[in-house]
């Protein structure tokens, strides 16, 4: 027998029913979050962002979009215009939009919600300040990198210097790895890098971190942090998210992804941890107008 090709009346009130019950913008228990990953990670490995995605989808209970790009700025503007729950971005430009976001978590390296900066320099070089460094070709990470670009930029804006007049060159990497690499090949005779990933690939990747030697370590500043816009401070799955993360060394799984990260946790911390990135900032902002 065919199909009528008429809609039957309980059918309808089940369509009509299903329309009202998930009507378009409202919260799903299934709905899948969308989560941005900048070059603050150690690189794009594949099972680092496979068991971060498993670790989340258990947790969470819902899908899990990893969303990458090539640059910070990238990642930004999804998360501001919406199109991203959350992302790991970097101090930077979290104190550059602070007015509209909040912080979810702050990742905790050895045991503190803090970080360094490192000006490296190929291991045979014979430099002992980083004032030997004017002239160098300099690589940066990415333009709105902390540890990549602005600790070094407020470093010279402090004595009355700019990146383009006190070295010969600047490029950006777009990868903390590919400072390490750029300096490590001779591309480079310096770097700004993030000296968590510094330390990271000293242990796993020794040939490569050992071409290079740290030349300056900055004072110890806020981790790349977890964040979301202010608008979604009642989101079901920013809360989710925030658990998630802050109980990750509860579960076997979270235990690995943090072990593979080489952090301790994640923690909640108050925006004024990024104080000092923003008097940074503010500081480059004045020499520079």
């Amino acid at each position: 027998m065919k199909p009528s090709g008429r809609i039957s009346r309980r059918s309808a009130l089940a369509g009509i029913a299903a329309a009202v019950l998930v009507r378009p913008g409202s919260a799903r228990a299934d709905a899948p979050l969308s989560f941005g990953l900048t070059p603050v990670l150690l690189d794009s490995d594949i099972a680092l962002l496979d068991l971060m995605q498993a670790y989340l989808q258990e947790a969470l209970g819902r899908p899990v979009s990893l969303v990458k790009r090539r640059t910070y700025q990238e990642i930004t503007a999804l998360l501001l215009t919406g199109e991203l729950d959350a992302a790991w971005i970097c101090g930077f430009p979290f104190i550059q939009h602070w007015d509209r976001l909040s912080l979810i978590s702050v990742p905790l390296y050895h045991g503190k919600p803090l970080y360094q900066s490192y000006i490296i320099v190929p291991k045979d070089r014979s430099v002992t300040d980083w004032h030997d460094l004017r002239g160098d070709v300099h690589a940066f990470s990415d333009p709105d990198s902390n540890s990549g670009h602005l600790v070094t930029w407020a470093l010279l804006a402090g004595a009355q210097e700019t990146p383009q007049g006190f070295f010969r060159q600047t490029f950006y990497t777009y990868g903390h790895r590919n400072v390490v690499r750029a300096v490590a090949s001779g591309l480079a005779q310096s770097g700004s890098v993030d000296g968590y990933v510094w330390d990271v690939i000293s242990h796993r990747d020794p040939q490569l971190a050992s071409q290079t030697k740290v030349l300056r370590r900055s004072e110890w500043l806020g981790f790349p942090p977890v964040a979301h816009l202010k608008t979604d401070r009642d989101s079901a799955k920013i809360a989710q998210l925030a658990t998630a993360l802050q109980s990750a060394a509860t579960s076997e799984k979270g235990r690995a992804l943090l072990a593979m990260l080489e952090l301790d946790g994640f923690a909640p911390e108050p925006a004024s941890l990024f104080d000092p990135i923003a008097a940074k900032y503010a500081l480059v902002k004045s020499r520079e107008g």
